[in-house]
């Protein structure tokens, strides 16, 4: 039986990149899927992949900065189908400078999609597992979350703060039967690099000992795992998916 038959999965940002690769991959393993993304086209797009490969699948418009628009999407989802079970918190975006060049409003956008966002999509669902009892949590770190990274002071920010969240509701939700679990994506290629040189790239390649970029299909095949039974006792957790780059 496929790993997620059944389980009413909310993913943010699923209309392209990780968002949309972790998407499909619960589709397919019987998920089903709503798709929130920012933009109509793309939430269109996705929801007909996820139901071109035989998925329930429906669709959002959501800004998770805008709390409102969270709570009623939750509504939505919780009136249709009876309960929410996953939640993967992949919405996200960069607003690279160095710290001396970094603007107010570069730095208070990332926070406020990265971070702020997770809290509301988190709160949002979290009396409804709570009362069902079980339901799983997935935030999306990075490994700029765990070692930093030049030019990213906001984004390194939002993604350690992410790993606070993580293992603070894995202590508050664990006892009521709610797993909360992170993934930390090394370089994947998907549209966020599509601003980075290729000289860059080829340097990014070389410090992996995989020597390669990784697929947004592997960083979805984690998330798959951790939504699943399979991942029962994995609980706080920060799972590294980046083909060894900080080893």
């Amino acid at each position: 039986m496929p790993r997620l038959q059944g389980k009413v999965s909310l993913i943010t940002g699923a209309a392209q990149g990780i968002g949309l690769a972790t998407a499909l991959k619960f589709a397919q393993e019987g998920a089903t899927v709503v798709v929130c993304d920012i933009q109509q086209a793309g939430v269109d797009a996705a929801v007909a992949q996820c139901q071109a490969v035989g998925a329930t699948a429906v669709g959002f418009v959501l800004d998770v900065t805008q709390r409102e628009m969270v709570d009623a999407v939750v509504a939505q989802v919780k009136d249709r189908f009876g309960r929410i079970d996953v939640l993967v918190n992949n919405a996200g975006i960069t607003q690279d400078a160095r710290l001396q060049k970094m603007t107010l409003e570069q730095f208070d956008r990332v926070i406020d999609v990265n971070l702020r966002g997770v809290f509301h999509c988190t709160q949002a669902v979290a009396d409804t597992m709570v009362a069902q009892g079980s339901g799983v949590i997935l935030n999306a770190s990075s490994v700029v979350g765990i070692y930093g990274n030049f030019g990213q002071t906001n984004y390194a920010a939002t993604k350690f703060g992410v790993i606070g969240f993580t293992k603070t509701w894995s202590r508050e939700l664990g006892p009521k039967g709610v797993r909360v679990n992170a993934v930390a994506p090394g370089f994947v290629e998907t549209p966020i690099l599509s601003t980075i040189p290729d000289k860059v790239l080829d340097e990014m390649r070389a410090h992996v000992p995989l020597k390669r970029l990784g697929k947004p299909e592997e960083i979805a095949n984690a998330y798959a795992f951790l939504a699943s039974d399979e991942a029962s006792y994995v609980n706080g957790a920060v799972l590294e998916v980046s083909g060894g780059m900080t080893v």
